[in-house]
């Protein structure tokens, strides 16, 4: 028996108990915790309290709940999605894209009009509410069955100037990279990468556990004269995750983009 008798909150002296349990190798990766009884037993506390705490845990990212079967110390052994971020191009001049753009889809793309907001008139050097054409994209990973929302947001300016884009708007990046090429730019990429929260729908989507972050990774094609011509955005659970680059000693375009 390990009575609780810190000061604080009752329920978070038992969640302190048990942290220190699992740091100390006590209870193991992957391995259940004690049930409710066996915990209330132990710590000489009601069941609430003992709810209350794993709850806490939960929120931590120390455990997962499972639902019929109990509490689990959280396993980061499982596999590792790993994502290029390269952009390549044939001899032919078609290009090539890796990562995610391999991936299933598990839904037809959703193709909508919207809006810029603050944060992506930054990014595409627009005005607030100027109009974009948007397409969202579900894709999961058949190796490790990791889950990704891929979005693509195109400034009507662009898909005025560009033949065929404003009635293609769902088109794949790759396609869309090449009717900007054939439209006369010069393409090249800026790319910034934030670990976040996820909201509530990223959650659901991309089926994280608790405390899990998402990395939310922006992507904007520049063109001729370094104008900004499309965003993409991708957001993939940080858990696991590993994007990959490739860094090359390139001429630095004129124009420096900073997130």
């Amino acid at each position: 028996m390990s009575e609780i008798q810190r000061p604080g909150a009752l329920y978070q002296q038992v969640a302190a108990a048990i942290r220190e349990a699992i740091l100390s190798g006590e209870y193991e990766p992957g391995a259940p915790l004690p049930s409710e009884a066996q915990l209330m037993a132990r710590y000489q506390v009601s069941r609430p309290t003992v709810r209350n705490a794993v709850a806490a845990l939960r929120a931590e990212g120390l455990i997962d709940v499972r639902h019929g079967k109990g509490s689990f110390v959280r396993s980061d052994s499982g596999p590792v999605a790993g994502i290029s971020r390269y952009v390549g191009k044939t001899p032919a001049g078609h290009f090539v894209l890796y990562g995610v753009a391999a991936w299933q889809q598990t839904e037809e793309p959703s193709t909508y009009r919207t809006h810029a907001t603050e944060a992506t008139a930054h990014e595409l050097e627009l005005k607030v509410e100027d109009p974009l054409f948007g397409c969202d994209r579900l894709l999961v990973d058949p190796a490790t069955g990791a889950r990704a929302m891929h979005r693509t947001l195109i400034p009507f300016a662009t898909a005025e100037a560009v033949p065929g884009l404003a009635e293609a708007p769902d088109a794949e990046p790759a396609t869309v990279y090449a009717m900007l090429t054939k439209a006369g730019h010069t393409l090249w990429w800026s790319e910034a990468v934030q670990a976040r929260m996820p909201l509530p729908d990223e959650r659901t989507a991309l089926r994280l556990p608790d405390a899990t972050p998402v990395l939310h990774v922006s992507r904007v094609t520049c063109g001729t004269d370094d104008d900004a011509l499309i965003l993409e955005e991708l957001r993939i659970g940080a858990g696991r995750a590993e994007l990959t680059y490739r860094i090359t000693a390139d001429k630095e375009p004129s124009r420096r983009r900073t997130a």
